[in-house]
């Protein structure tokens, strides 16, 4: 999946959209915080207010009794003075009696009232009635709309704020995030020069800015060093690997020529090939399966590679002229290779490709199969190869296909099914490897390794 893609499926999160939110809830808490300190303030500074009054007349009071001898009646007409708490009003004796220490208490048809001890020895209790003095209690209903709309209007003001300074603040991020998201591998090295982290201030988006100005640069010399890396090889090694296999096939059509002269002149003319033609040919072989090899790592070197495109193409002469080419690896092996007819199929794929993918995993079928079949069949949009070889050890087979890991009597590098997944991978086809290895269970099973390759429709 390309990054354009998933930036397609995956959801964007603003990140000023954040800010903003995270602003105003934390705003509407603050605020809330605040109504609640602000109506609790209320009501203290509201009962204290009435406790100071009654200390005050509880200090007049002391005063006179001490002077006279004798309680005198309370100067204000909402305090009573009790000498029992049986003595204080229905409504609040009961809770007065049950609490002691209790100041505050509720009576009927909206009375409240305060008691305060003037004396606790022999008690003497001061009652005040207050209703007409509480300020809070009567508009608390309105004081909490007052509040909410106040805490609305401020996370209101605070989110408009919020706004602003997100876009302020995220700015540079948002012009950071535009120009790497604009910027395409191959323009790297135009793109992103050394005055690209110098449009940003030297704060945490500047150092942001001027560690991916090292990270991409580093990057786009990886690729132009890709890009001289692939050159030469096309250069260096394809060469001489053509004047290889052309000296060969000289040397081999002279060698023609000089047997028929000799077959003209001999009576019993040589029907096997000598030792020298034996080394031939095995050097021509190897000459091209270097050249497959070369050609597959060019191709996935390349990034046109990526852009391959795909067409109808059939599958049977594929897979019949890379048996063909790989058959020297069945030469001396009791091994039958079954072409199923399923293979005569029409399939959207790079034909190019195609045939890379099955040189490699042929070479590998008929390298590592001694003994039995070999069999290629094509089902459910998928290409099936089956052999029945020692199949895969368990030590190795969930790293299969990484590159460098291979089986401890291979002959090979480890690079075969490495080199197919990338191939895979870059044209969005799906590959699997199942194996059954003999060595793995004390009971006899059958062997062998199944690789399935499924194409898009």
């Amino acid at each position: 999946m390309s990054a354009k893609t998933r930036n397609i499926s995956t959801k964007f999160h603003s990140l000023s959209r954040r800010i903003v939110v995270q602003f105003c809830i934390f705003t509407l808490v603050i605020s809330a915080v605040y109504s609640l300190i602000s109506f609790i303030l209320m009501y203290t500074l509201e009962d204290s207010f009435i406790e100071q009054q009654l200390q005050q007349e509880a200090a007049y009071l002391s005063t006179q009794y001490q002077q006279t001898a004798s309680w005198p009646a309370p100067r204000s007409q909402s305090m009573q003075l009790h000498f029992s708490r049986d003595s204080l009003p229905d409504e609040i004796r009961p809770k007065a009696l049950a609490e002691p220490e209790r100041k505050e208490f509720f009576g009927q048809q909206g009375r409240h009232y305060h008691l305060y001890t003037v004396s606790a020895q022999p008690e003497v209790l001061l009652l005040a009635e207050v209703s007409r003095q509480l300020l809070v209690r009567p508009i608390s209903g309105g004081v909490l709309q007052f509040l909410l709309i106040s805490a609305l209007l401020v996370s209101s003001i605070a989110c408009l704020i919020a706004w602003f300074v997100s876009r302020r603040t995220t700015r540079p991020l948002k012009q950071l995030a535009a120009l790497v998201d604009s910027a395409a591998p191959q323009q790297l090295p135009q793109q992103f020069s050394k005055q690209f982290a110098s449009q940003f201030a030297n704060d945490e988006v500047g150092i942001l800015a001027r560690t991916l100005e090292q990270s991409l640069g580093g990057i786009a010399r990886a690729l132009e060093r890709e890009k001289s890396f692939t050159a030469d090889v096309s250069h260096e090694l394809r060469t001489p690997l053509a004047v290889i296999k052309n000296t060969v096939e000289l040397w081999q059509s002279q060698q023609t020529g000089y047997q028929q002269n000799t077959q003209q002149h001999t009576a019993h003319p040589r029907t096997e090939p000598d030792a020298d033609q034996l080394l031939i040919t095995r050097i021509y072989d190897a000459a091209v399966q270097m050249e497959k090899t070369v050609q597959t790592l060019l191709i996935l070197a390349r990034e046109e590679h990526t852009a391959a495109k795909h067409s109808s193409t059939a599958l049977m002469p594929l897979v019949e002229r890379a048996i063909l080419d790989n058959s020297m690896l069945l030469q001396g092996k009791a091994v039958r290779v079954q072409l199923c007819d399923s293979c005569q199929v029409i399939i959207n794929a790079n034909a190019d490709m195609l045939k890379v993918l099955l040189d490699n995993l042929l070479s590998n079928a008929f390298k590592y199969t001694e003994a039995g079949e070999i069999s290629i069949a094509f089902s459910d949009n998928c290409l099936l190869i089956r052999d029945t070889g020692p199949g895969i050890a368990a030590d190795i087979y969930p790293h299969i296909t990484e590159a460098g890991v291979k089986a401890r009597h291979s002959t090979g590098f480890g690079f075969g099914l490495a080199i197919v997944k990338r191939l895979c991978e870059h044209q969005g086809w799906h590959m699997s490897v199942s194996s059954n290895h003999g060595n793995c269970s004390p009971v006899r099973i059958s062997t062998g390794t199944i690789v399935s390759v499924g194409f898009s429709q």
